[in-house]
């Protein structure tokens, strides 16, 4: 097996920094939907939705599209796109970071509700969803460094 080359590694790098960075936005909006749904003034809800709008727009959007750019980048160079498309964990990856894509957008539009409504859920509700993206990651952490065969 040939060593990676440095463009790869360079892609490599930037995918990390972006799943990084993407990851940190999908653990925090969801946080900051709990502190707005326990929020009981008028200026705290103004403040949580230019946070939560700078934190969607600003992090989490350019974070994402950075991770699935990089990402098809990573799994189309060279030799690797064979091995990736023979095994069921790469199929399974896929469907986990699909899935995190929805909940993405399910924040932007949660985002969005909340304006002009923080108490659209309880901070209850807001503290499970916030704990989703945390299984994925573990699951995909799994996936990708395990590679199990099934």
């Amino acid at each position: 097996m040939d060593a990676p080359s440095d463009a790869f590694l360079w892609v490599k790098a930037l995918h990390i920094i972006a799943v990084v960075c993407w990851f940190a936005a999908l653990f925090y909006l969801p946080r900051l939907f709990v502190y707005h749904a326990m929020s009981d003034d008028s200026v705290s809800h103004q403040r949580f939705e230019v946070m939560e709008r700078k934190l969607y727009r600003g992090i989490m959007w350019p974070a994402m599209i950075a991770t699935l750019i990089t990402a098809h980048f990573l799994v189309d160079w060279g030799d690797a796109t064979q091995h990736y498309h023979e095994a069921l964990w790469f199929y399974l990856k896929l469907a986990l970071v699909g899935a995190l894509v929805i909940y993405h957008f399910v924040c932007g539009y949660y985002r969005k509700k909340l304006i002009g409504h923080a108490h659209l859920k309880t901070h209850k509700f807001w503290r499970f969803f916030n704990e989703l993206p945390t299984l994925i990651l573990v699951a995909v952490i799994i996936l990708v460094v395990v590679k199990p065969t099934f």
